[in-house]
């Protein structure tokens, strides 16, 4: 056992009556990762965000180790006074100026002033020796939105080692990244281990947590559940702990009938980053899945299928018609939806409630007497009763739900108006164990109906235990198109590397 240099006890939040942390107790060890798990709501974040000031605590008590090593009680009212104590952390969406440089991002209100003058070689200096250590070698002038997402990455851990940084929350910080970038930072977080850092580690990924992790501590329903020694625990264990009961997950039954109907087919299509053709069909009563490393060209593909790119070459044919797409409102009136990557960003009105959301894409088909009463009502009730949405009612803001439920609603919008083919781009990103079983359980829904699911995914795991078909890409070329039963998890890595 390492030496405690954090104690958080009797920890309770609650935000409009809502108890969301209910008597937690953590403990966090000297040059550790402790990895977080439980399913979207249980309490993970909100107890990191009161660790590092964005939320203040109602009730229990923080102690931190001093120079001595001795536990004092601490006092952590606002993110200035957290990162005065060394602790810092990296959100999903990651908390950087995209027109400012790297160094002035890192210094960000801190900057290095003489006589009233901003010192830029001093800046510049502190962002070097920053980046030295998060081996990232790019100028420090580079502005911020130039960067690749892993780039953005290490200048936001940069950024919380500069001001001397002991304790460092990611916060499932894999999901947009590539296999190569994740060993890249799995590699750094060892390196920080080394140095002392302790590190927290928020992820839904089971295969990274047994890789990386020391010690897991699990969340349910706002309570800690256990705390565990990586080496004493298995993945069903955990499983179990964060759902309550066992859990059993399905696997997609592999056959697809041989009088399948193609419900689109791509001929020669190219796209905004590639001018190779691309070819494929997708079948009614499919979920066909796409899978690449990052940069493959799936999501540009997808934009193509979708309206919101054009291709200059080739044809799209649905049903046996060609069809032209020069918007996303065309190919919403040829029944074909997307599911976007960033749900947030593309995907929902989080301002806006469940039943707003719901009905958006509906709206011209409802009378304008009815846009605002029953119709949209009856909608909203359905789609939370039959997708299990958990919320307080259909009127609650969308930014007050989990990630998994936030899926759940893009998900109904889409599938209530009816569509014949549906495009999921990472549908399960970001979301828990559980919120991810249903998520599959809907997609295999549709498809028994006769729905066209095309599911592009980084989840390897995913897409083998999904998808009926699998198609891999490889600086936009599809390189791999085969039954899911005829393959393994080599054969498609290696014709994803090419």
């Amino acid at each position: 056992m390492g030496k405690t240099i954090l104690k958080m006890t009797n920890i309770s939040k609650s935000f409009s009556g809502v108890k969301v942390l209910l008597d937690v107790d953590f403990e966090l060890e000297a040059g550790e990762v402790h990895v977080l798990m439980g399913e979207n709501g249980a309490g993970k974040s909100t107890l990191m965000k009161i660790l590092t000031g964005v939320y203040s605590l109602d009730a229990g008590e923080i102690y931190l180790a001093d120079e001595n090593g001795e536990l004092k009680r601490t006092y952590i009212d606002n993110p200035k006074t957290a990162l005065g104590l060394g602790i810092s952390m990296v959100f999903q969406e990651f908390n950087l100026m995209p027109n400012m440089s790297i160094a002035e991002n890192i210094s960000i209100g801190y900057e290095p002033v003489r006589h009233g003058v901003i010192q830029q070689d001093s800046m510049n200096e502190i962002a070097r020796r920053m980046l030295e250590k998060v081996a990232l070698e790019v100028p420090v002038s580079r502005l911020v939105e130039n960067l690749t997402t892993a780039e953005k990455q290490s200048v936001e851990i940069a950024k919380c080692l500069s001001h001397d940084g002991k304790i460092l929350i990611l916060d499932e910080p894999t999901s947009s990244l590539s296999e190569k970038e994740v060993r890249n930072l799995f590699r750094l977080i060892s390196e920080l281990k080394q140095q002392g850092i302790s590190i927290v580690y928020i992820s839904h990924r089971m295969e990274e947590i047994f890789e990386i992790g020391d010690r897991i501590t699990v969340f349910r329903d706002g309570r800690r559940v256990d705390t565990r020694r990586v080496s004493d625990v298995t993945e069903k264990e955990l499983i179990r702990m964060m759902v309550g009961t066992e859990f059993n997950e399905k696997i997609t039954e592999r056959v697809v009938s041989d009088q399948a109907e193609v419900a689109l087919k791509a001929e020669g299509l190219t796209t905004a980053k590639y001018d190779v053709p691309v070819s494929f069909e997708a079948y009614k009563g499919e979920i066909l899945g796409i899978f690449g490393l990052v940069g493959a060209g799936r999501t540009e593909l997808a934009r193509v299928l979708f309206g919101v790119d054009t291709s200059p070459t080739g044809k799209l044919i649905k049903d046996g018609v060609p069809i032209h797409l020069k918007s996303p409102s065309d190919a919403i009136r040829h029944r074909i939806g997307m599911i976007p990557e960033d749900r947030k960003e593309y995907g929902l009105v989080l301002k806006h409630s469940i039943q707003e959301n719901l009905t958006l894409v509906k709206l011209r088909e409802l009378s304008w007497f009815l846009q605002t009463s029953k119709e949209e009502e009856r909608i909203s009730d359905y789609y939370i009763k039959n997708l299990s949405i958990a919320a307080s009612g259909k009127r609650q803001a969308v930014e007050r739900l989990s990630g998994g439920n936030q899926q759940k609603v893009v998900i109904s919008k889409w599938i209530s108006i009816d569509l014949d083919v549906i495009i999921l781009d990472e549908p399960t990103r970001g979301v828990d164990v559980k919120a991810k079983a249903e998520i599959y359980e809907i997609m295999r829904d549709l498809a028994n109906k006769g729905k066209c699911i095309i599911m592009i995914s980084s989840d390897l795991p995913e897409i083998l235990r999904v998808s009926h078909r699998v198609l891999v890409m490889h600086d936009g070329i599809i390189t791999l198109d085969a039954a899911t039963s005829d393959l393994n998890k080599e054969m498609i890595l290696a014709a994803a590397i090419n």
